[in-house]
């Protein structure tokens, strides 16, 4: 099992047990600087800095015990944001309409980065409108994939 499967198989648990939505976690295994960023949610309401402390507290613990990172890491736990990051194609299919930019680990017909609308979820399938042309994509090949909302436009609709 892979380090980040195994950290995933941890943390989500706790997550749900708190009440919370688990969306995902990024793992960075550079020696000098290891990263572990939890994202976590909870729907219509958002969180807080209390609760990211509280995640945080019990992720520890339970990471102290089970030891799956070797070595020295920083523990980030964090909100979604408006640039969400998309684990699954269950959360690929929540955002159907939206916007997402998803970075391959391999190319597709010579290209690796893809940004537009998405517009089904077949499975395990991501179907986004790139270019006006349907370009079907594997969440199991995603390197990162998240969304890309209009900034400009959701600053314009908070202002009004």
């Amino acid at each position: 099992m892979a380090a980040k499967d195994r950290i995933e198989a941890l943390v989500a648990p706790i997550v749900d047990d708190l009440g919370f939505e688990y969306v995902g976690l990024e793992y960075s295994s550079n020696p000098k600087n290891r990263l572990l960023r939890l994202f976590i949610d909870k729907p219509e309401v958002g969180i807080d800095v209390d609760d990211c402390a509280t995640v945080s507290r019990e992720v520890s613990a339970i990471l102290d015990v089970e030891e799956p990172i070797a070595g020295q890491y920083t523990l980030e736990v964090s909100s979604p944001g408006v640039e969400r990051p998309l684990f699954t194609a269950a959360q690929f299919a929540q955002f159907v309409g939206e916007t997402a930019k998803v970075q391959m680990v391999l190319p597709i017909d010579g290209r690796r980065r893809f940004k537009g609308p998405i517009r089904q979820v077949d499975g395990e399938t991501v179907h986004l409108e790139v270019d006006g042309a349907q370009v079907a994509l594997e969440v199991s090949s995603m390197d990162k994939a998240r969304l890309a909302p209009d900034l400009d436009a959701l600053f314009a609709a908070k202002d009004e």
